[in-house]
C-alpha cells in the first residue's frame, strides 16, 4: 500500500488518501498565512486565525491543479505514492501553427497574420495539459491565444455543452467579443452566432456554445448552472476577488479544461496556489523584457517624478496615518496642477491614472480640460457605462492628442489602446499586479510610436529619519522597475516652484 493513495473526484478536487499523521503533515504544508490578515475584520474579531488550509483533512480533499504539489510533498518525504495515470495530449508546435494559419485562418484587421512562435507555445501547452495558468504579459496577444483555444475546444463539444470565458470588467467583456470577430474576418465562423455576451443586466442563459460574462456577473449563480460548461478559461484571473473566484470555479465540476491567464502573479504564496490549484500549474509564457527585445512591444522609458515638498508640509504630513497622508496628497492643489501641466504638455495620447473619483478623479479631470481646451479630454471610471468606455477607446485611437482621465479599476487591466504613448500614475500606488498592468496598456506597437512614456510620480515628505508612506510606495515601484529590467531615471522636482 503506498503511503498516499490519490484519486479523482470531479475536476475541480482530487482525494489524498493517507494516515492521519500523514495528513497533518499535508495540511501543514498546504497552510499559509494571509497577507495583511492582521488589518482584516475577521482576524481582529477573533473569528479567524488568518490562514488559508488548501488541504482539508477530514474530507481529504484538495484543488485538483495542486497535484505536482502534493507529488512534490510525497518526494520530499521520501513517501511512495499512487497517482491516477494521466498522459499528455498529442500536440506539436507546428500542428498548432498549421491549425491557427490554415484551419482558421486568423486575420486582424481584415489582413491573414502568423501567430508569433510565443503564442503558438501557450496553445500548444494548454491542449497537451489540458489545465494550466498561463503567464504571459499585457501586450503579448492573450486574446488571440483565448480564441485559437476556444476554436479547437468548441469541435470538441456535445449537445447542451458550452466553453465559459470570465474577465474582471464589462470593457473586457465588450472587447472579447470584438477580437473575436477581427479574428473571424477571414473564415466562415460568425461571433455573432457563436458568443453570448454577459454583464449587468444581460440574460445568463443562451443556447450558443461559448459565454463570455465577468465574474460579478456569474458568481451567485446556483451550482446547477454551472454543469453545462465543458471547458473554461479565464482572462486576468489575478483581478479575481478571492472568494468569487473560488465560488465560480469549484462549481465548474465538470470543466475539464481549465486555462487562466495573467499578466502578472501577486508575490504572495497563497495568491500562486489558489489559481494554480483552480486552474493547473503556472507556465512561463515570454516577458515584458523579450517581447520589447523582438520588437512585438513598444520600448519603454520612466521618468520617476519625485516631488519634493517643504518643511511645513512634511512636519504636517509627518503624523497622519496612510489613508489620511493619501487624501492630503490627492488633494494637493500644487501637486494637481503639476499633473495637469504635465497631462497637456506630452506629445501625442496620453492615460491619467487615478484611485479615488470624486476626491481626484473629477477635479483632475476639470483642471486638465479647463487648461487644456485645444485637447480631446475624457473622464472614465466605474460609473461610466461600457458602450461609452468603448466609444471613448475607439476615439483615442483616432486621434493624437487626447487625454484620458481614468481610474485604475477600469483602465489599468485588459483596455486595449494601440495609439497610447503616455501614462501618468497620478495616485501613489505599491500594488506589484496594478503597476505592470498599467504599464501594460501603452506597450503595444503603433505606426506613430517610437517610445512609450511612464511618468510615475512620487511625493518626498520625510520628516528626519521617518519616511511616509507613499515615499515607501515609490521605492517598492523602482524595486519592481529594476527586477523588470525596464529603462528608468528618477528627477526631483521642488514643489514650491509649482
Amino acid at each position: 500500500m503506498p503511503d498516499l493513495s490519490v484519486e479523482n473526484i470531479d475536476e475541480v478536487n482530487i482525494r489524498v488518501r493517507c494516515e492521519r499523521s500523514t495528513a497533518k503533515e499535508l495540511s501543514d504544508f498546504f497552510t499559509f498565512k494571509v497577507p495583511g490578515h492582521k488589518y482584516m475584520p475577521a482576524y481582529r474579531s477573533r473569528v479567524w486565525d488568518g490562514t488559508i488550509k488548501l488541504y482539508n483533512m477530514f474530507s481529504q480533499e484538495i484543488y485538483k491543479g495542486l497535484g505536482d504539489y502534493v507529488r512534490s510533498f510525497a518526494h520530499q518525504r521520501s513517501y511512495s505514492i499512487e497517482f491516477p495515470e494521466k498522459k499528455d495530449n498529442f500536440f506539436t508546435e507546428s500542428m498548432v501553427e498549421k491549425y491557427m494559419m490554415n484551419d482558421l485562418n486568423i486575420s486582424v484587421g481584415g489582413q491573414k497574420i502568423k501567430p508569433h512562435d510565443h503564442q503558438i507555445k501557450a496553445i500548444t501547452h494548454s491542449l497537451k495539459k489540458e489545465r494550466c495558468l498561463l503567464l504571459s504579459p499585457t501586450g503579448s496577444g492573450k486574446s488571440l491565444i483565448i480564441y485559437g483555444l476556444l476554436r479547437h475546444y468548441q469541435r470538441g463539444l456535445k449537445d447542451g455543452e458550452k466553453i465559459l470565458i470570465i474577465v474582471p470588467t464589462t470593457s473586457l467583456v465588450a472587447q472579447m467579443y470584438s477580437d473575436f470577430k477581427d479574428y473571424s474576418q477571414l473564415n466562415d465562423w460568425d461571433a455573432d452566432e457563436h458568443v453570448h455576451q454577459i454583464f449587468s443586466g444581460q440574460d445568463k442563459n443562451t443556447d450558443k456554445q461559448i459565454v463570455v460574462s465577468t465574474w460579478q456577473s456569474l458568481f451567485r449563480m446556483r451550482r446547477d448552472y454551472f454543469s453545462q460548461f465543458k471547458a473554461v478559461i479565464g482572462d486576468e484571473c489575478h483581478l479575481f476577488k478571492a472568494k468569487s473566484l473560488t465560488t465560480i470555479m469549484t462549481k465548474l465540476v465538470n470543466a475539464r479544461y481549465r486555462v487562466g491567464t495573467t499578466g502578472t502573479l501577486d508575490d504572495a504564496q497563497t495568491h500562486k496556489l489558489v489559481i494554480e490549484g483552480l486552474f493547473g500549474p503556472v507556465n512561463d509564457v515570454t516577458s515584458t523584457k523579450e517581447l520589447m527585445e523582438k520588437d512585438i512591444l513598444s520600448k519603454l522609458t520612466i521618468d520617476c517624478l519625485l516631488l519634493d515638498y517643504g518643511t511645513e508640509d512634511r512636519q504636517f504630513v509627518k503624523n497622519l496615518k496612510y489613508h489620511d497622508e493619501i487624501k492630503w496628497i490627492v488633494s494637493n492643489d500644487r501637486r494637481n496642477r503639476f499633473i495637469s501641466k504635465l497631462a497637456g504638455s506630452t506629445k501625442y495620447n496620453t492615460l491619467v491614472l487615478f484611485q479615488f473619483v470624486e476626491q481626484h478623479g473629477k477635479p483632475l479631470y476639470e483642471l486638465i480640460k479647463n487648461a487644456n481646451p485645444d485637447k480631446k479630454v475624457f473622464l472614465v471610471h466605474g460609473g461610466v457605462n461600457m458602450d461609452d468606455r468603448e466609444r471613448i477607446r475607439h476615439i483615442c485611437e483616432k486621434e493624437k492628442e487626447a487625454i484620458i482621465v481614468a481610474s485604475y479599476g477600469t483602465f489599468s487591466t485588459g483596455i486595449n489602446i494601440k495609439n497610447l504613448h503616455n501614462i501618468i500614475f497620478a495616485s501613489p500606488s505599491k500594488s506589484k499586479i496594478r503597476i505592470l498592468q498599467s504599464i501594460g496598456r501603452q506597450l503595444r506597437k503603433h505606426q506613430d510610436k517610437e517610445v512609450a512614456k511612464l511618468y510615475d510620480i512620487g511625493d518626498d515628505l520625510q520628516w528626519k529619519s521617518r519616511k511616509n508612506h507613499t515615499l515607501k510606495h515609490f521605492v517598492e515601484r523602482l524595486k519592481i522597475y529594476k527586477v523588470e529590467q525596464f529603462e528608468f531615471k528618477t528627477i526631483k522636482i521642488q514643489t514650491q516652484g509649482l
